[in-house]
C-alpha cells in the first residue's frame, strides 16, 4: 500500500481541528489506515540519532496508508477532498477545460520514431497556478508516487512538468540518437548529448535505476519546443531550462508512455490534484497532440489523428440499486439515500426519472478504479460504514464438493499409484528452451484457433503463455506439456535403480483467443517408464489400464451390446518420440493423448540427459468428464 504524508496543521486547515483519535477514526470510516504521526526531526533521530536531528522541524506528520488503486488519494490535495466530500463539507468538484479547442499554436507532433521506444504522449496546462513550498513539495511527491505506482517505475509513464512561460510553443515529440541530443539536465549546470548524460546519471542515486529502459535503443525519445529547446528526455530526467520554481504561475505537463490508457489516467490525476491551485480553479487548458501523417498506426492512434488532451469529461454507467442494497442488506434504504451515500464517495449521481431502481452514476476522471457495479457496491458500504452494516447468519444451506475435475484427477492418481508409479508436482513456469527446443517441438502460431475448433484435442504445438517480466530465464513461460517438468526430474534422480516410473495430473496453460484473458487451463495426465531397455510395451500397459479405468476399451475388443466405449491408437509423427514408436491416442476421431519411445535426442546431453531409453504417455483429463 502507497503512503501518504501530511502535515497536521495543513489537515485543519481544511477539515478544522483535528486529534490523532478523531482523525484515525476518520481514515478507519473512509477505508484508510492511519499508519503512523511523527515529524522530520522524530524519524532522523530515530534513524541516525539525536545529533543529526538538532534543527528539524518538529511539524506533526500524518502518515496514511491508501489503496493502491486510488492514484487520487497520493497527495494531500485529493486526501483532503475526497475527505470534505465524504464529510458533507463541499459537493464533487467539476472538472473541465478552459475552453473545447486549444490554442493555435498549443499543439505538439508526434514523429514517426517514436513508435520504436514510447509511442505515446498526452499533454495538459494548468495556468495561474500559486505555488508554496508545501504546495510545490506535494507536486513533486505526487509524481514520485505515480511513477512508483501506476507508471510502474516510468516503463509505462514517465511524467514530465514545466514552466511555460520558459518555452515556446508548438512542440515536438521525437526520437532521435543519443548524440543528436544536446542539452542542459535538470540541476545540473553541463550541456551535454545522450550518451554523456547516460554516463552522468549512472552514479546518481535516484536516476540509474531508470537507465536501462532506453539504454540500449539506437533512439532515445525527446520533446522540443519551437526553438529547439529540450523540455525533456523521457522516461529520465527533464531540461534545466523548463524547471518548475515556486513563483511558476503556468505548468506544462506531458507524459510519454508506452500504455496510452495509463498515460490519461496519469495525466488527468495530475491535473485533477492541482487544478484547484489555479486562477480558475478545477479548469485545465487542453493541447492537441498530432500525429504525423507517416506515423505507424496501432491500435489506439492511426496515421493523421488529432487528439485533444485532457480527457476531464466523467463517464457514466449505472447500477441497480436493489441489487446492491440486497447484497449488503440494507433493504431499508430509499433509492435518494442510496444516491446521496454514493455521492459522497466523489460519485455524482442520480435516481433515474423513469425507473427508479436504476442509478445513473457520473464516475469523475479520478476515480479510475471504478470499473464495475461492484465497485460502486463497496462504495456504498463504505459511506455506509463496514461497522453499522448488520450480521447475521444466511438463511441458505451450502454443502461443499469437490470439483469433478479434481476429484477425476485424485482417482487417475490412485490408479497410477497402484501400476507402481511415483507422482510428481512440478513447477508451472519454465524456459521456452525446455518446452520446446528440447522436446524437438516448436509453437505454430498459425494453429492459434485449433483449441477452439477442438477444444479437447492434444497437440503439443500449442502457443504457450509467457510472463512478461520473468526473473529467470528457467521461468519464462507457462508449460503447454507436463514431460518437460516430469523428464526434469527424472535427470535429476537417474542414479536411482531402474526401473523408474513417474507420474503427475495437473494443469497446463495454453493460449485460447476467445477466452476473456486469452488462454486457458488443461488438466493433463503424463507417465514415464525409464529402463536399462526399451519397454514401450508396458507403457502401452499402462495407457490400457487407464483407459479401462475410464470406462473405456480399445476399439479392436469392442464387442456388440458392451457398454465401454472404444478408443484407438493411431500412428502419429510427434518429433518428441521416436518414428515408429508412438501413436495417438484417439476416442471419436479426436486425438486426446499421445504414447510412445521418447526420442533419443530428447533423452541426450541435447535434450534433458536422461541417457536410458524411456517410454511416455500424456493425455487430456477433461473430455472424459463429458464421456463418462
Amino acid at each position: 500500500m502507497p503512503t501518504v504524508s501530511v502535515f497536521k496543521d495543513s489537515l485543519e486547515k481544511a477539515l478544522g481541528n483535528i486529534t490523532e483519535e478523531s482523525f484515525d477514526e476518520l481514515c478507519f470510516e473512509f477505508g484508510l489506515e492511519l499508519d503512523d504521526v511523527t515529524s522530520e526531526k522524530a524519524i532522523v533521530e530515530k534513524e541516525r540519532g539525536k545529533d543529526a536531528a538538532a534543527g528539524l522541524s518538529d511539524r506533526i506528520i500524518y502518515k496514511v496508508d491508501v489503496p493502491a488503486n486510488r492514484y487520487d488519494l497520493l497527495c494531500i490535495e485529493g486526501l483532503v477532498r475526497a475527505l470534505q466530500i465524504f464529510k458533507g463539507v463541499i459537493p464533487p468538484p467539476q472538472y473541465k477545460l478552459s475552453s473545447p479547442k486549444p490554442q493555435a499554436q498549443m499543439t505538439i507532433t508526434v514523429k514517426k520514431e517514436t513508435a520504436q521506444i514510447r509511442p505515446f504522449v498526452v499533454c495538459a496546462i494548468l495556468r495561474g497556478v500559486t505555488f508554496d513550498q508545501d504546495r510545490y513539495q506535494s507536486f513533486i511527491d505526487l509524481q514520485d508516487k505515480l511513477h512508483q505506482n501506476i507508471c510502474r517505475k516510468r516503463t509505462l509513464v514517465a511524467i514530465g512538468t514545466h514552466d511555460l512561460s520558459t518555452l515556446k510553443p508548438p512542440f515536438t515529440y521525437e526520437a532521435l540518437p543519443p548524440k543528436d541530443i544536446l542539452f542542459t539536465p535538470l540541476n545540473q549546470t553541463e550541456e551535454m548529448d545522450g550518451n554523456r548524460m547516460m554516463e552522468v546519471l549512472s552514479s546518481h542515486q535516484q536516476l540509474k535505476a531508470y537507465l536501462p529502459i532506453i539504454r540500449d535503443s539506437p533512439v532515445y525519445p525527446v520533446i522540443y519546443d519551437s526553438n529547439r529547446v529540450v523540455l525533456s528526455l523521457p522516461p529520465i530526467i527533464n531540461g534545466e531550462h523548463s524547471k518548475i520554481r515556486l513563483e511558476t504561475k503556468d505548468v506544462f505537463i506531458e507524459c510519454t508512455a508506452t500504455d496510452l490508457t495509463k498515460a490519461n489516467i496519469v495525466l488527468n490525476t495530475v491535473v485533477t490534484m492541482f487544478a484547484e491551485h489555479c486562477s480558475k480553479p478545477f479548469f485545465a487548458e487542453p493541447v492537441e497532440v498530432v500525429y504525423e501523417q507517416d506515423y505507424p498506426g496501432n491500435n489506439f492512434v492511426k496515421p493523421g489523428d488529432r487528439i485533444t488532451y485532457p480527457k476531464l469529461e466523467p463517464r457514466e454507467t449505472t447500477a441497480r440499486i436493489q441489487r446492491m442494497k440486497s447484497s449488503l442488506a440494507l433493504n431499508h434504504l430509499s433509492s435518494e439515500q442510496v444516491r446521496d451515500h454514493i455521492t459522497r464517495m466523489s460519485m455524482p449521481c442520480e435516481v433515474d426519472a423513469k425507473d427508479k431502481d436504476l442509478l445513473r452514476v457520473q464516475v469523475p476522471v479520478t476515480r479510475s478504479d471504478i470499473m464495475h457495479e461492484c465497485d460502486i457496491l463497496e462504495d456504498l458500504a463504505i459511506a455506509y460504514g463496514y461497522n453499522n452494516l448488520e450480521t447475521f447468519v444466511p438463511a441458505t444451506v451450502a454443502v461443499s464438493a469437490e470439483q469433478p475435475v479434481n476429484h477425476l484427477s485424485d482417482l487417475l492418481r490412485q490408479e497410477l499409484a497402484m501400476a507402481g508409479f511415483t507422482e510428481c508436482m512440478n513447477w508451472g513456469l519454465l524456459s521456452r528452451k525446455e518446452n520446446f527446443t528440447q522436446l524437438r517441438r516448436e509453437e505454430k502460431p498459425e494453429e492459434l484457433w485449433r483449441s477452439v475448433a477442438q477444444p479437447h484435442e492434444y497437440f503439443p504445438t500449442a502457443m504457450s503463455v509467457a510472463v512478461s517480466n520473468p526473473k529467470s530465464k528457467e521461468f519464462e513461460i507457462v508449460r503447454t506439456s507436463i514431460l518437460p517438468g516430469i523428464l526434469k526430474t527424472l535427470a535429476n534422480n537417474k542414479e536411482l535403480p531402474p526401473p523408474i516410473r513417474l507420474s503427475e495430473v495437473g494443469d497446463v496453460v495454453i493460449q485460447e483467443p476467445t477466452r476473456e484473458v486469452s488462454s486457458k487451463n488443461v488438466r493433463r495426465l503424463c507417465a514415464i517408464h525409464a529402463s536399462s531397455r526399451s519397454q514401450f510395451g508396458l507403457m502401452h500397459g499402462v495407457c490400457d489400464q487407464i483407459m479401462y479405468s475410464l470406462n473405456f476399451e480399445p476399439e479392436h475388443e469392442h464387442k456388440e451390446g458392451s457398454k465401454r466405449r472404444t478408443f484407438k491408437l493411431v500412428p502419429s509423427s510427434d518429433p518428441a518420440f521416436f518414428p515408429g514408436m508412438q501413436a495417438h491416442i484417439v476416442v471419436d476421431g479426436v486425438n486426446i493423448g499421445i504414447c510412445g519411445e521418447l526420442h533419443p535426442e530428447v533423452l541426450s546431453s541435447k535434450g534433458f540427459n536422461v541417457n536410458m531409453p524411456t517410454s511416455a504417455m500424456e493425455l487430456n483429463v477433461e473430455p472424459f468428464l463429458d464421456w463418462m
